[in-house]
């Protein structure tokens, strides 16, 4: 599991502007599989992907399409996570995944 922290660069306005583009990338990636949770963070700096790729290239190759990156409107910061202690419902995700 990966874990993709996003923090804004620019202004919430204009992060507002391009949204919807923004949105178009993350559902494309839920489709896929690839995306477990995702959203905002408090206060409203950017937000958190929590993600499942084979490597940490596949998440680099995912994180290069997003609007966000490609309009140099954010910056990303990728964390490899293994769970060690978790809920047993996490369990069922997690096979789905390896």
């Amino acid at each position: 599991m990966y874990i993709i922290e996003i923090t804004y660069k620019v202004a919430v306005e204009e992060i507002d502007h391009n949204m919807a583009a923004h949105m178009k990338f993350v559902d494309k990636y839920y489709h896929s599989g690839n995306f477990v949770a995702s959203g905002r963070k408090e206060p409203r700096d950017g937000g958190l992907i929590f993600a499942t790729a084979e490597s940490q290239k596949e998440i680099e190759d995912i994180v290069a399409e997003d609007p966000f990156k490609v309009l140099d409107l954010a910056d990303y910061r990728i964390i490899h996570f293994k769970a060690t202690k978790k809920v047993k419902a996490f369990d069922a995700f997690e096979s789905e995944w390896e």
